[in-house]
């Protein structure tokens, strides 16, 4: 299973394998009883996180293994998150240190008119106006970030809900460049406009 990790404007693609999300119940447990006695979460202290604020602590520790290049627990939190929030397809962690700002993403998301069943196409099942095309299309591509030596940005599948990763560019101007595409692209398919 795989689990898109938004932080600031960089996403991550956590590939979790089956046979961990067995294999892991048994720390997953012992992560949740220690979760039984209540948790800091930002200024405010949870004395019985629910579900929901159990993979934001999860997400938390998640963003601390990604800095630190722990990649086992980077998997291991992923792979808690997703287990406990079946339909997850991704998080974006916040980083201002307000973890009850931590926003699950589902297959589909609330904000989003599900495609028709029968359409072959990405297009929404309802169009936008102008406006609430624009802001939704800025929070589906997302800003240009550096991979190493190259740029990239990344774009939801209206389908999916899931992010995909643009090609590599060498230059920040040349992602940008292609960013802008993507965003007309997604903006046309908003508001029902052919290009």
């Amino acid at each position: 299973m795989k689990l898109n990790v938004i932080v600031d404007e960089r996403v991550y693609a956590v590939d979790v394998p089956q046979p961990i999300l067995l294999d892991a119940e048994v720390f997953f447990r012992k992560m949740d009883a220690d979760m039984d006695r209540g948790w800091q979460m930002g200024p405010e202290f949870i004395e019985n996180p629910d579900r929901l604020q159990r993979c934001q602590i999860a997400a938390n520790k998640l963003l601390v293994s990604l800095s630190g290049a722990n990649e086992t627990m980077v998997t291991l939190m992923a792979g808690y998150i997703l287990k406990r929030l079946p339909g997850i397809t991704g998080v974006r962690i916040d980083t201002g240190g307000e973890m009850l700002h931590t926003e699950m993403l589902y297959e589909k998301p609330d904000n989003r008119p599900s495609p028709s069943p029968s359409a072959g196409s990405a297009s929404p099942a309802r169009k936008l106006g102008k406006l609430e095309a624009m802001e939704q299309a800025g929070k589906d591509v997302t800003k240009v970030y550096q991979v190493g030596k190259s740029y990239r940005f990344a774009v939801r599948d209206l389908r999916t809900g899931e992010w995909l990763e643009s090609g590599p560019s060498d230059t920040e101007q040349e992602a940008y460049e292609k960013r802008m595409q993507a965003y007309k692209r997604r903006l046309d398919e908003l508001t029902g406009q052919q290009s």
